[in-house]
């Protein structure tokens, strides 16, 4: 295997270093006001606030099936990435794909992280469920959660963003997919009334940030822990459509450890040398 040179490694610290710097930032210009006060952050006014109140007061208005549908798609997305997740895994396990199989085990320790720091966020910030506080606005559809269970930043927005913008990093076919089931999932969660636009755009920017550093970083190291393991199990190990796809393809028979000889139709043909007249006996 290929070991990574000074500069990509540089390159690619740098890399996370700047995701997660941006992420960080965005997060605390997001933060809610008034959090230094007493007492939960209660944010009634701004944008956010306004946005929160239009948004569930056109819901207000959506018959009972369209309701329940909103609640189970909030959770359902979660489980149609997740799934997905797991569909490139296997997939790139049966074709012996070493960073597929890193690819997608870093997207999995990415995402549980960004959900981990989310949670630290909501301890720290502790701001109140706009379905409490926000004057004016339509009942939720969805069960206001209960005191201590705060707003900011959403972790099902977290969770969501992390797994769609990790999948369409490793396979970016699939972006066309996972990205909008991401945005659905955020949205989804201010259409049912438990969080405000500030709190899943948080999520959203934080997830993205942490599992963008995470495949940075850890993702080619775990190639080479990924490819002896899938050389163990009978996979060729290689890594496809990258630089670690390095190790030649043994092919599948019996005789893939022989040395194979040079092909050359002339090796069994006698030269005769080069002269005016063929050596012979004298007449």
């Amino acid at each position: 295997m290929k070991t990574d040179g000074g500069n990509n490694l540089r390159n690619r610290l740098l890399g996370s270093t700047a995701s997660l710097g941006l992420g960080a930032g965005a997060v605390a210009w997001l933060s809610p006001e008034g959090t230094e006060g007493p007492g939960p952050a209660k944010v009634v006014e701004g944008i956010s606030a306004s946005g929160y109140r239009s948004v569930t007061e056109a819901m207000a208005y959506a018959p009972t099936w369209a309701s329940t549908a909103m609640e189970i798609a909030s959770e359902g997305t979660l489980v149609i990435l997740g799934l997905i997740l797991v569909w490139v895994w296997w997939t790139a396990l049966r074709r012996g794909d070493a960073r597929g199989v890193a690819g997608t085990v870093m997207i999995g320790v990415g995402t549980v992280t960004a959900y981990a720091i989310s949670e630290t966020v909501k301890l720290m910030v502790v701001e109140e469920r706009p379905c409490r506080v926000v004057p004016g606005a339509a009942a939720a559809i969805a069960e206001c959660p209960g005191v201590g269970d705060w707003s900011f930043p959403s972790n099902h927005a977290t969770l969501a963003a992390g797994l769609a913008v990790g999948l369409a990093l490793l396979r970016p076919r699939l972006a066309a997919v996972t990205l909008p089931l991401a945005v659905a999932a955020a949205l989804l969660r201010v259409m049912v009334g438990v969080h405000y636009p500030h709190d899943v755009l948080a999520g959203v920017l934080l997830a993205a940030a942490v599992v963008t550093a995470v495949l940075l970083t850890f993702t080619p190291p775990a190639v080479r822990l990924v490819s002896p393991l899938l050389e163990s199990l009978g996979r060729n190990g290689s890594a496809t459509g990258d630089g670690y796809a390095d190790s030649p393809i043994a092919p599948e028979d019996g005789y893939a450890d022989r040395p194979v000889a040079p092909i050359d139709r002339y090796a069994d043909r006698r030269v005769a040398p080069v002269g005016r007249h063929r050596a012979g006996p004298n007449p």
